[in-house]
């Protein structure tokens, strides 16, 4: 990210740049609308047309917007974040300068203050298998476990599993979690919380619970469908 532009501007060349070149514009932009928890409604409103016309680009019944079109939409999308706060553009201009692309980290938040563990787990549906040293964590990061290992230098995947003290984090497309705990052992200090996505308790790999007792912190598992789980992840806390 150009450390001459602001968060908002490489965020909205991003979206603008995803769904200029996606197959399924409407679908990438409905995407984007729902990842800023903005209602076709209110996003409508924004643009000062019906919600019937934000319905039709996104399930395909207009003709693909062109990017005069595109452009208006995610304007108002950053400009509905900056009503409310501000809080999309911040997270998504954490793991922008950060050099992580969306496809490796799905979520990534910081609360503004500190919540019990036990109440994100049960947030998402998830299932605590080993309980921790800390009863809290002041954030969360999703990451697509595969993305990860298979794009991220050795440097990168430290920089961001270091920087997850405090939080928790979730792992997806994970078939046993070996590979990301063990990751964890090179890191200090750890999460406080970790999140195997996918998985049930049987087919957890077998020296998972181990590896948590020895560094400390919560193992669960969550079989929440990975949309759902983001969904929920947006009105948290």
């Amino acid at each position: 990210m150009s450390e001459d532009r602001s968060p908002r501007a490489d965020l909205a060349e991003k979206i603008a740049g995803e769904v200029t070149l996606s197959d399924t514009p409407g679908a990438t932009l409905r995407k984007w609308r729902t990842d800023f928890s903005v209602s076709q409604t209110d996003l409508a409103r924004e643009l000062e047309v019906s919600s019937s016309v934000v319905s039709d680009y996104e399930s395909g019944r207009r003709e693909s917007p062109g990017i005069g079109v595109v452009s208006r939409i995610v304007v108002a999308l950053l400009d509905i974040d900056e009503q409310r706060g501000g809080d999309r553009i911040r997270q998504y201009g954490r793991v922008l300068s950060a050099g992580f692309e969306s496809d490796v980290v799905y979520d990534l938040r910081e609360y503004s203050a500190t919540v019990p563990i036990t109440g994100f787990y049960d947030a998402i549906g998830a299932s605590e298998l080993v309980s921790g040293t800390f009863e809290r964590i002041s954030g969360h990061t999703v990451i697509n476990s595969i993305e990860a290992i298979t794009t991220l230098s050795s440097d990168e995947f430290y920089r961001l599993y270091g920087q997850s003290t405090n939080r928790a984090l979730v792992f997806t497309d994970v078939t046993r979690g070996e590979s990301p705990l063990v990751a964890l052992r090179v890191v200090t200090p750890t999460p406080n919380a970790v999140v195997l996505h996918g998985l049930s308790e049987d087919a957890v790999w077998e020296h998972a619970a181990d590896l948590a007792r020895i560094d400390g912190f919560s193992l669960a598992v969550c079989e929440t469908d990975l949309e759902e789980l983001l969904e929920e992840l947006r009105e948290f806390p």
